[in-house]
């Protein structure tokens, strides 16, 4: 006991002395941080009070050891980051030093592996790109880490994308010989939903999608073309956004369709979202696509994220994309309820024009396939010696029985896909009459939609279905009609919530599809229903862990 607390005496010492001793008490009792729940802001207020990146990065790591390629086998990365421990000490010892880059200081990333990083490899999805490390980052890589991210691993994707060397459309025959199971690549092999694993992540950013959901890093990266990110992170449970066309960089993204392509955040929660878009915005003189982001584009997205943001808001419901899945339809209508209570002016139904709808996927086909052949040979280029140098060159060797592919169902849609009577030379007068006089056509139909109801935002379920399996029954039916392609159509933005569960315990979410440069509003209103619905579920193959409680 202090002296002068003896005889019970309590004088000005004494005061001093119980002050101190309280503020030991208070620094010995640790505190606690779930890493399942924890967003990046709570991440950065542990860091300030003691927690290391290093320990965050080992618990990702842990859980990662725990489920991709044990337990489940989620099987979604592609390579680990063997660096990633050593880059997290790099980046706490800069922080102790009093540099902080930035809210993603510290923080995990996993990237689709279409994305270039200069120090390990990307491979598309493709055994062909095995091992090829490219030139240098694209773009959002270098931007990433030059903010502090830790790129934890690359992982796996639909091949090409999807739709690089897809047989949809073909003779029925064509078809199912070029079929791929939900979430396969010959590079990365089956990655599978951990909500339920005998279901796929969907594409083509499956990996992330899965990955995220299962914990395996605090955000990542998808590319979308037709629904890329959207879709898996529908299939997944979490947050995601497809950017406007030219908000984010695509140099260094192995393309599919420039016209449509675009780079977009996946996240458990739309604050991380809101938080890792600011990092990456900005013109890139590489990719002139960007050229009009400038003075649209913001560097913190989290400001726009508060509640109460869609009281007001008029929000139409686009019913044409529902009716195809009694349990996604009652999340659906569950969400709608919800964004009434919360304020917003609903307007239901709004009708896509039929022509547009029927008339999406060849839309859609013909644009990729013509600029898939083309832009693919350029980025090949730039691969090292022994790599195939042009899309003509992947068709060759993937049919090649010597090469010995591991998805024949990939090869055989290439081989389809790559004649000319399916595919259209970029210079074709029919290609340049559809992307430069059609495209901005459908732009202005879906302008004239918005305008014609007063609308800040359309909202419909991400996906019309949950989770398909990996490998359905033959008389399973299809996809279903998806309203995804219309923000690549007219490169808006769409902002994906999870909304809910169906009773077989697969997540649901909802789309906010806005105008051009719409992204502070579609986030704040997608953060609005996030915090009045809660709806994001941990999936079941993938528990909590003990080293998932951090102490600090």
């Amino acid at each position: 006991m202090s002296p002068s607390l003896k005889n019970g005496s309590f004088g000005p010492g004494a005061f001093t002395a119980l002050l101190a001793l309280a503020a030991t008490c208070c620094r010995l009792q640790a505190a606690t941080l779930d890493l399942t729940t924890a967003t990046i802001a709570d991440l950065q207020a542990a860091f300030r009070e003691g927690l290391t990146a290093e320990k965050v990065t080992a618990a990702y790591l842990a859980r990662i050891a725990a489920f991709d390629q044990q337990g489940p086998q989620v099987n979604s990365v592609i390579t680990l980051n063997p660096r990633a421990i050593e880059e997290a000490r790099a980046l706490d010892a800069e922080r102790k030093a009093g540099k902080i880059r930035g809210p993603l200081h510290g923080i995990t990333v996993v990237l689709k592996d279409n994305i270039d990083t200069f120090d390990l490899p990307t491979t598309g999805g493709s055994q062909l790109l095995e091992g090829s490390l490219p030139p240098d980052d694209a773009f959002i890589t270098r931007k990433l880490r030059e903010a502090g991210a830790i790129i934890v691993a690359k992982v796996n994707l639909s091949e090409w994308a999807g739709s690089g060397g897809s047989a949809t459309g073909a003779p029925a025959d064509i078809e199912k010989a070029s079929r791929v199971p939900n979430g396969f690549s010959s590079a990365g092999g089956q990655t599978r939903n951990p909500h339920d694993i005998t279901r796929g992540p969907a594409g083509s950013s499956g990996g992330t999608g899965a990955a995220l959901a299962a914990g395996f890093a605090q955000f990542g990266l998808g590319s979308d073309t037709g629904g890329s990110v959207r879709g898996p992170s529908s299939a997944n449970g979490i947050a995601g956004l497809k950017p406007t066309r030219g908000l984010m960089s695509r140099d260094g993204i192995i393309p599919l369709g420039l016209s449509y392509d675009t780079a977009g955040p996946m996240a458990r929660t739309l604050y991380d979202v809101a938080a890792s878009l600011g990092a990456m915005t900005g013109v890139d003189p590489a990719d002139p696509a960007t050229g009009p982001s400038a003075g649209q584009f913001k560097t913190d997205y989290t400001v726009y994220l508060k509640r109460g943001s869609l009281k007001g808001a008029r929000i139409g419901i686009a019913r044409d994309f529902m009716g195809q899945d009694p349990g996604t339809d009652r999340v659906v209508e569950e969400a709608i309820v919800t964004l009434k209570k919360l304020g917003a002016v609903v307007v239901d139904p709004v009708h896509y024009p039929e022509y547009l709808r029927k008339g999406r996927q060849d839309i859609y086909n013909l644009i990729v396939r013509a600029e898939f052949k083309a832009d693919l040979t350029t980025y090949l280029k730039t691969t090292k010696a022994g790599y195939p140098k042009s899309f003509e060159d992947v068709v060759a060797r993937s049919n090649d029985p010597k090469t010995q592919y591991r998805s024949p169902g990939k090869a055989s849609g290439l081989k389809w896909s790559s004649s000319p009577d399916v595919t259209l030379d970029t210079d074709d007068p029919v290609y340049l009459a559809t992307k430069n006089v059609l495209l901005p056509a459908v732009r202005s139909v879906m302008d004239a939609l918005f305008a014609k109801h007063q609308l800040d935002a359309i909202v419909y379920p991400t996906s019309p279905k949950p989770a398909s399996l990996i490998v359905p029954p033959p008389d399973a039916p299809g996809r279903g009609e998806s309203a995804t392609s219309f923000a690549n159509f007219t490169g808006y933005p769409d902002v994906i919530v999870p909304a809910g569960m169906t009773q077989d315990g697969l997540p649901v979410t909802i789309s906010f599809f806005g105008p051009a440069w719409s992204e502070p509003r579609l986030l704040g209103y997608g953060y609005d229903f996030e915090q009045a619905t809660q709806a994001r579920v941990l999936p079941k193959y993938t528990p909590a862990l003990p080293s998932d409680t951090l102490t600090y």
